[in-house]
């Protein structure tokens, strides 16, 4: 199938970006190409607040770089916007004529509301988060929105960005004086929001200044995924944060891992704002988003056909997505999910292995994406699976969430699960890692009465006998595959379980 391209030029305040994108089977964006440049816009704005000819210049030559990029590709659809230096500049009809003229191409320079709508649009069709409040800060301006049930409630855009807020660190007076009359500006501004107070919801961060943010926190803490998308944060950790990046000199600044060049001299004015953000709104947790304005455009243009914009179901487009791209077979995935619910119930009805009818929606997931790693190497498809999994943004499953189904996913064995495990073991309770290689155990015993796929387990009966697990199971055809498999497999459910595991099979 031909690809399908999609390209979206930002004109920022202080970079411009250049971003290409092709459509999945299930119709979602991913990235497949990402240029910026460091353009700095709100710099040529004069003092009368138009853009400077030097700065149009410098924006129409970045314009004509890109457009040589994008000139390589048959394009769907191309989109070109412009935020707050371009919408707050006095000439920038002119601008949008000039644009036109040089480029070909036609400039939307967004409104304040549109530009927050997008952010919100984007955090709502990338996460499972229903309620929050999101923030995005760009050189020129900053945006917030409450959403509540995935529908926008409140917006605002402030007139102050990573770029204006570091003037108030310039001047003699000590760091700490200035960022003590820093924050004292940033609460007064956030004040005059009262449906910002108090609200204990996640705070969402978007754009380079809260991924900046975000990596440095990473690199500091050694941490062990990969990915930003969903990454979490609480206010120690975005006020440590802060505090050592404001100790330090620009050139000790530019060796920070993590620390973009171009953002040396914004990145505390920025960690400023989340911080006092996270504090007016009591937050829960910080979440970092990889999606933004950028995104939300094309996610309204691909359900301009549709009644909403959003996406009914974040996390099962995720799944789908990935059932589609690793070639899983969805005919015994639904199969060996009937299995599985059906024995969960079973061992949960007689208080085996101290499950629950919760552990079925992890259970779920896990099943679509078993063993996917096989797709790169059966040999060695527990390892592949697990890093898939735990290293790829899954929109919908925060870290954590994806470390679990990773462990799920690709259970071998016991050995190879603590592996797997070590170096997050301090993420979980005993209990809680004693649970995960159950369910692992579990599945992996599951897609072994199906070892064929031919689905020749339809059914089977669950008893316990003389302190046995006695399972019949009902076969439509030759069963000696699946026997054989189900024999060697059931020896890892019977450790998590304590129990023996008595297989019968019957041809029916």
């Amino acid at each position: 199938m031909k690809k399908k391209y999609y390209s979206i030029i930002d004109i920022g305040s202080n970079t411009m970006r250049l971003v290409i994108y092709t459509k999945d089977k299930s119709g979602r964006l991913h990235e497949f190409e990402n240029t910026k440049a460091v353009a700095r816009l709100r710099n040529y704005l004069n003092s009368d607040n138009t853009l400077s000819d030097k700065g149009i210049a410098r924006m129409v030559n970045t314009l004509r770089s890109f457009k040589e990029v994008v000139d390589t590709y048959e394009l769907n659809e191309l989109v070109c916007v412009a935020t707050a230096t371009i919408r707050q500049a006095k000439n920038n009809q002119a601008i949008k004529e000039i644009v036109k003229k040089e480029v070909g191409w036609e400039m939307q320079i967004l409104s304040e509301k549109e530009e927050a709508y997008y952010g919100y649009l984007a955090v709502v069709n990338s996460t499972s988060i229903s309620e929050g409040i999101t923030v995005d800060i760009g050189g020129g301006s900053t945006e917030i929105t409450y959403f509540k049930n995935r529908r926008l409630v409140d917006s605002h855009s402030f007139p102050f960005g990573a770029l204006t807020l570091k003037d108030c660190l310039t001047g003699n007076k000590s760091m700490e004086k200035k960022l003590v009359n820093l924050r004292a500006y940033l609460f007064e501004q956030f004040n005059t929001l009262d449906w910002l107070a108090d609200k204990q919801l996640p705070l969402i961060g978007i754009g380079g200044s809260a991924r900046n943010l975000a990596q440095i926190h990473q690199s500091r803490e050694h941490y062990p995924l990969a990915g930003l998308h969903q990454y979490q944060m609480n206010d120690s950790d975005i006020a440590e944060t802060t505090s050592f990046l404001s100790s330090l000199s620009d050139e000790e600044l530019r060796k920070v891992e993590g620390l973009s060049d171009d953002r040396i001299d914004t990145i505390v004015p920025a960690a400023n704002v989340f911080l006092c953000l996270y504090q007016i709104i009591d937050a829960k947790t910080f979440v970092l988003s990889r999606k933004g304005l950028r995104d939300g455009v094309f996610y309204e243009r691909l359900t301009d056909h549709l009644e909403s914009p959003l996406y009914p179901n974040v996390l099962e487009d995720s799944i789908e997505d990935l059932v589609h791209k690793y070639n899983l077979n969805e005919t015994q995935i639904q199969h060996v999910q009937f299995l599985t619910k059906k024995l969960l119930q079973e061992l949960q009805i007689n208080g085996l292995g101290s499950l629950t009818g919760h552990d079925w929606e992890l259970l779920d997931r896990a099943c679509r994406v078993y063993n996917l790693g096989q797709y790169i190497d059966s040999e060695s498809s527990a390892q592949h699976t697990f890093y898939l999994l735990a290293n790829r943004t899954i929109d919908g499953l925060m870290h954590i969430n994806r470390l679990k189904l990773a462990l799920i996913a690709s259970f071998k064995n016991k050995t190879v699960f603590n592996q797997f495990i070590e170096p997050f073991h301090n993420w979980f309770l005993k209990k809680e890692r004693k649970k995960l290689c159950t369910l692992g155990a579990l599945l992996k015993f599951t897609y072994s009465l199906d070892a064929t796929k031919r689905q020749v387990v339809q059914d089977f009966d669950f008893s316990i006998s003389k302190g046995a697990i006695k399972l019949t199971l009902f076969c439509n055809s030759d069963f000696m595959p699946e026997e054989y498999q189900a024999n060697k497999q059931k020896k890892h459910l019977e450790k998590a379980l304590h129990n023996n595991i008595e297989l019968k099979f019957v041809r029916s």
